[in-house]
């Protein structure tokens, strides 16, 4: 008997690249950032994510991703049960993002312990995603490289020695993006590699008495 869930190609369990695929890669890197599987996430589907998402399992690919599965694991069939299994607590609702977000969009307002953070992305077709917001700062995020999140104090020399570390080690900066909440207070920088920065750069980074905290999102090939 053929299910939502045959798998339709080969880097994906599900029927649709966008509402399945996209959406599994967006709950995937949420997890990433937030440092690992949430205990509790609240979930909003925006337009066709909301219409049709059910249909087209878009909650249980969300689901799957915040447990830390890629689109093409078999285990995203069994999500809900995983889930509840491991003591995610999950929900989901409609939301209203306006006339001006993508049709795939989804918010998570997602917690580890006491670590709390707020998401926004959408699925842009074919599998691949976009990661537009962090706690309130702009970002831009593929999943498609590398790339590591970091909240800094906004003090001079921050991305120089970021980079600079990181190009010390032989690995090439792809791109560089940095948002703050006001001169002289938070910044949060997303820093896209060519290949994954090594766990001991992120210890040495993360011992700075001006970083907040700092994550290593690993690359999802499309």
């Amino acid at each position: 008997m053929t299910t939502l869930f045959d798998i339709l190609g080969p880097r994906m369990v599900g029927p649709s690249s966008s509402h399945t695929a996209g959406a599994c890669r967006l709950g995937y890197v949420v997890q990433a950032i937030l440092g690992g599987m949430p205990d509790r996430a609240s979930v909003g589907l925006h337009g066709s994510f909301a219409m049709t998402g059910e249909g087209h399992g878009t909650r249980i690919a969300i689901t799957g991703g915040l447990l830390g599965h890629r689109p093409d694991d078999e285990r995203l069939r069994n999500a809900e049960a995983e889930a509840a299994e491991k003591g995610l607590e999950i929900e989901f609702q409609s939301v209203e993002l306006g006339a001006d977000a993508h049709p795939n969009s989804a918010t998570f307002d997602v917690s580890r312990g006491e670590d709390r953070i707020a998401i926004t992305g959408c699925s842009i077709g074919g599998g691949r995603i976009r990661v537009l917001e962090i706690d309130g700062f702009a970002v831009d995020l593929s999943g498609s490289l590398p790339a590591i999140v970091v909240v800094a104090d906004d003090v001079p020399g921050t991305v120089a020695r970021i980079t600079g570390l990181i190009a010390e080690r032989g690995l090439n900066v792809a791109t560089v993006r940095v948002d703050r909440t006001g001169r002289g207070e938070r910044a949060l920088m997303t820093i896209e590699t060519d290949e994954d920065v090594p766990d001991e750069v992120l210890a040495e980074l993360a011992g700075q008495p001006w970083v907040h905290w700092i994550r290593n999102v690993h690359q999802l090939n499309a």
